[in-house]
């Protein structure tokens, strides 16, 4: 397993803005992506990693809900998709690894059915709720391009990309 580098808006925005490809099957190839993906996620640290967030454009996800003191309860998706969105919807205050130190309230469905491939390949259906389903929705979002900032205002999603430029201009 290995650490690789998340791409941020300051300088991948084009990458990130890509949809992600469905995966053919889950062999030992994707299982090394995964476990690379996790790796990186827990090093940055963070709940939840796309792959198109490490520059591969695949619908894959990996997320770990545990709370700080609990083992690791990781999870793998392989070209999960909604199913189904309840009507009712949730503010919760997110934040996303490619976009570094910038958090805002993100309005999602508060319960969803989602279907997936898991590490072994098994077809999953589950229902989600509380933070588990908005983060599956905020990874989701990164499949199809989309970034938790495309859903604020403008003038909030052009303020956090400046935020984030002017921030890796000073780490540099």
């Amino acid at each position: 397993m290995s650490v690789r580098p998340i791409l941020t808006v300051d300088s991948d925005l084009a990458v990130l803005k890509q949809k992600s490809l469905p995966v053919e099957r889950v062999d030992d190839d994707l299982r090394r992506l995964m476990d690379d993906m996790l790796e990186t996620m827990y090093a940055a640290p963070g709940i939840g990693l796309a792959a198109i967030q490490i520059g591969e454009p695949k619908r894959v996800i990996v997320m770990d809900l545990a709370r700080e003191g609990e083992p690791p309860q990781p999870r793998y998706f392989v070209n999960p998709e909604i199913l189904w969105r309840s009507e009712e919807t949730v503010p919760y205050e997110e934040g996303c690894l490619s976009v570094p130190e910038i958090y805002d309230e993100v309005e999602r469905a508060a319960r969803v059915r989602v279907r997936y491939l898991n590490y072994q390949g098994a077809e999953i259906e589950e229902e989600a709720e509380g933070l588990f389903a908005v983060c599956i929705q905020h990874e989701m979002d990164h499949l199809e391009g989309v970034l938790f900032i495309d859903h604020l205002s403008r003038l909030k999603r052009e303020r956090a990309i400046k935020t984030v430029r002017k921030a890796a201009k000073q780490a540099a």
